[in-house]
């Protein structure tokens, strides 16, 4: 049975007045303009809402999806440390302890002024055993030629091959070498000799007193085997010699077998180096000298996430370092944990939590320098830095990772040799940043309230203000009657 139009008609919530028996007024007027702006006003500052983005922060156990491992990314330049003895260690509270790494960790040579002199130095490693002679029997006379700041220049001018024993008198391998040089010597002289062959010599620099002969030549272990070659490897630029550094065995049938394999491609009437390399064996063992006496190191460890160090020194198991003139001043270029943010990524998480990143590389641009001209004191540079892990959960369900931290830094007398050390402790606590989802059914809910809020408020107003007006009006009429 069909349901009749007047039926329909009864179910009407809005039922109308007819427009002649209604009356406009001034007050109500004004009203309807002010409950219209507010409601657009409402309006906006709900739709803003709607829009924006509200984060709830909370902390919680460390969750890491890389496991108990955590990355250390670093760029540290040394203006003071020769890359031939740079070394980078990781040690922790559980007894890890890797010295020396090289896998990861890059070394580029560098002036005073930290600017690059060349490709990435490739020092190689040094032997853990070097041989040296087992016994000294007798006392043999010195046949190596003592070098000085004066005749340094002239003598490596002079012979095409100079091989230079830099070694400090209370330095125990010094002394391991001295004897083994000293035979050596007095053999190469024999069978080349100075005045008649004059192809090959070998000398020697005693570093406490020659200082700025040894710094010219940026010597930093005691002893250091120099090679300097004579011929077309002399540079233009600064008129000395390139020159190698031997990493071989000390005894003396090793040096004798070294240094004439390197005498073998010169020919006695042109006494210049020939451009063929013949000596496979003595490659081995040499490799290039630093060009200058900085050393910027870069690349990354994995440490354990627990306290522990990455400590940056001069380290060598056949060397020995003066502590006094050790100097472990350093420039920071980049210093942090875990993986680094892309920067759109980056740029991302600013949209949506401002702060974030502002402590992810604390240490980055900042510049630790001890006093040259006081050598004596032993300065090592000590950072510590502790590490809390942030985590960011979009609203897409992606998961960002950062590791921010703090960082104080001192300067430590130290008796033992200088180094920079780089104290890191990870927290066992995590800060969980969600963003939150803004409901559409919310914010439609809420424009409803809005509108219908002030349109009901203004109505009640209206009519407060209509009757009043009214009532007025008719005591002036009844006063005037």
């Amino acid at each position: 049975m069909p349901i009749s139009s007047s039926k329909l008609k009864s179910v009407d919530f809005y039922r109308k007045i007819p427009r002649d028996l209604t009356e406009a007024s001034l007050s109500g007027a004004g009203l309807s303009l002010l409950a219209a702006f507010c409601m657009i006003l409402l309006f906006g500052m709900e739709l803003h809402h709607y829009l924006s983005v509200s984060t709830t922060t909370s902390v919680v156990v460390d969750r890491s999806a890389d496991g108990d491992f955590l990355r250390i990314d670093f760029n540290i330049s040394f203006p003071a440390l020769s890359c031939e003895f740079a070394s980078v260690d990781v040690s922790d509270v559980l007894g890890t302890n890797r010295l020396n790494i090289t896998k990861t960790v890059r070394k580029y040579a560098i002036d005073s002024h930290l600017r690059p002199t060349g490709s990435e130095f490739r020092s190689g490693a040094i032997e853990n055993t070097i041989k040296h002679d087992d016994e000294v029997d007798e006392e043999h006379a010195e046949g190596s030629v003592t070098l000085t700041g004066r005749n340094f220049d002239r003598v490596s001018h002079q012979y095409p091959i100079l091989a230079v024993n830099f070694y400090a008198p209370w330095c125990y391998w010094s002394n391991r070498l001295k004897p083994s040089w000293e035979k050596a010597a007095n053999i190469l002289k024999e069978r080349y000799d100075p005045e008649m062959d004059g192809r090959i010599l070998l000398g020697k620099v005693d570093c406490t007193k020659e200082i700025d002969l040894c710094r010219r030549n940026h010597i930093q272990g005691y002893p250091s085997i120099r090679i300097f070659r004579k011929g077309s490897d002399v540079r233009d630029d600064h008129g000395h010699h390139d020159h190698e550094s031997y990493y071989g065995d000390r005894d003396t049938n090793s040096l004798v077998t070294t240094m004439e394999e390197l005498v073998a491609p010169i020919s006695l009437e042109s006494k210049v180096t020939s451009e063929s390399k013949s000596d496979n064996v003595t490659e081995g063992k040499k490799r290039p000298a630093p060009a200058t006496g900085g050393c910027r190191l870069e690349g990354f460890v994995r440490v354990k996430k627990v306290p522990g160090n990455l400590v940056i020194s001069a380290r060598s198991a056949a060397h020995s370092f003066d502590a006094s003139q050790m100097n472990m001043s350093h420039v920071i270029s980049r210093f942090s944990f875990g993986k680094m943010l892309t920067p759109r990524v980056a740029s991302d998480m600013k949209r949506l939590i401002p702060y974030i990143g502002q402590s992810y590389d604390k240490l980055s641009g900042n510049a630790y320098i001890t006093f040259p001209e006081k050598p004596s004191e032993n300065v090592t540079i000590e950072h510590y830095i502790q590490v809390v892990k942030t985590e960011v959960m979009t609203r897409s369900y992606k998961l960002v990772e950062e590791y921010e931290y703090t960082a104080h830094s001192s300067l430590v007398h130290s008796l033992s040799i200088p180094v920079a050390k780089f104290h890191f402790e990870p927290s066992a606590l995590q800060v969980l940043i969600t963003e939150n989802v803004n409901s559409f059914s919310h914010f439609l809910t809420n424009v409803c309230a809005i509108i219908g809020g002030v349109f009901t408020v203004a109505g009640i107003l209206d009519s407060i203000l209509h009757n009043t007006m009214r009532l007025v009006k008719k005591v002036d009429l009844g006063k005037n009657f």
